[in-house]
Formats: structure tokens, sequence, C-alpha cells
């Protein structure tokens, strides 16, 4: 039976292929994994190989969810003052009416209102006490602010309008149901605070006239 003569390498081969293992680990390190991984390039060569484009910093306002990457932008904080009328503006005793014994017929809509650069609109519906909406809205584009809010039906006119808000934010959609708190006016008041025209598409079910 013959024997198996295995390979024995030398010492100073193991040691050269450990050091030239060691330094392509070191080039990678540098080039690649700092500028990716921590934004440490030192080099430069991270930038120029375009390893450094993928670094995130922590405080950074991309989020990574799965495989999308959604860019948040920053928007002015709303505080809750924002909410509705002033302290100045007193509660109408209407909004404390009785619902009515029947409410406006059911229907459903899908309208587009345009809201142009710089500029803010609003889009109302009438509806009567514990009246029922459901409704979405979307955007082709960007993000608007904007402000759910109600108005009373008061019985005389008044110079400030007494005004309660339900939602205020900045979105590029909404969706949700809405039981009204008072006989009025309730919408949506959009600003849209970009360079150019944004249009919205509301889908509106339930109890109320346009």
């Amino acid at each position: 039976m013959s024997e198996i003569n295995h390979p024995v390498l030398e010492k100073k081969k193991i040691i050269k292929a450990l050091i030239i293992a060691l330094s392509i680990a070191v080039v990678l390190l540098v080039t690649a994994v700092l500028p990716a991984e921590y934004g440490i390039d030192p080099t430069g060569t991270g930038k120029l190989l375009g390893f450094s484009r993928l670094h995130i910093p922590k405080d950074s306002a991309v989020a990574m969810t799965g495989s999308d990457t959604t860019v948040h932008k920053k928007f002015p904080l709303i505080k809750m003052e924002k909410a509705g009328s002033g302290p100045d503006v007193p509660r109408p005793p209407e909004a404390d009416n009785p619902a009515p014994e029947k409410q406006l017929e059911q229907r459903e809509d899908s309208v587009q209102v345009i809201v142009p650069a710089g500029k803010g609109i609003e889009y109302k519906t009438y509806m009567l006490k514990y009246g029922k909406l459901k409704y979405e809205w979307t955007i082709n584009k960007g993000t608007v602010y904007f402000d759910f809010h109600g108005e009373v039906k008061q019985a005389t006119e008044v110079k400030d309008v007494y005004f309660e808000s339900y939602t205020i934010a900045y979105s590029h959609n909404m969706v949700g149901t809405f039981l009204a708190p008072f006989e009025g006016k309730h919408g949506w008041f959009f600003r849209n605070k970009g360079s150019e025209d944004i249009i919205v598409t509301l889908r509106l079910k339930g109890q109320y006239t346009l």
C-alpha cells in the first residue's frame, strides 16, 4: 500500500501568506468598511469608490425600513396652542345643541383640490351633530401641512368664528372616520409650502353635503 505524502508548507511561506491576508484586510477596512459603516475616510479612497455614500449617521433624517429607504424631511414642530380658536374666542352655546332626530342622506364623493404653490386652501363639508363621515385623502407629490377642523354653526354671524382642530400635521395621506361633535362646517385646511402646485384627491362617504 503506497503512502500519501502531504505537502508541508515552509514557515516562511505561511508567514508571507498571513502578511498578505492581513494587508488585504487592512486595505478593505480603510477603503470600504470604515467609510461605509462609520463615515471615516482617512485616505479619501472611500469617497472616490463611492463607499462613503453608504454611510448613514445615527442622527440622520434617513430611516431604513427593511430593504426600503425612506427620507423624512424635518418640519417645524406643531404646538398644542395651534389647535382650534384662541382663548379669546368663546365656545358658542350652539355647540351644545342636541343632535337632530334625522341625519343627512348618505352619500359618497371623490373630488380633487388644487393647492397652489406657497398658498393654502380649505375644503369643507357641512354636517349635522353626530353625523358620520369616512374619509381618505392623498396627494400627487410632496407633503402638505393640514388642519382638520370644524366650525360651529352660529345663529348670528360673528367676526371671529369659533373652530376646533381635530388633527394638525404634515403628511401626504390621511384616512379615518369622523363623528361631528356639533353642527357646522367640517373639513381641511391645506397649505402647500413647496414651489409646485399639489393636487389633493379626497374620497368621502357619509352623512354630509358639499
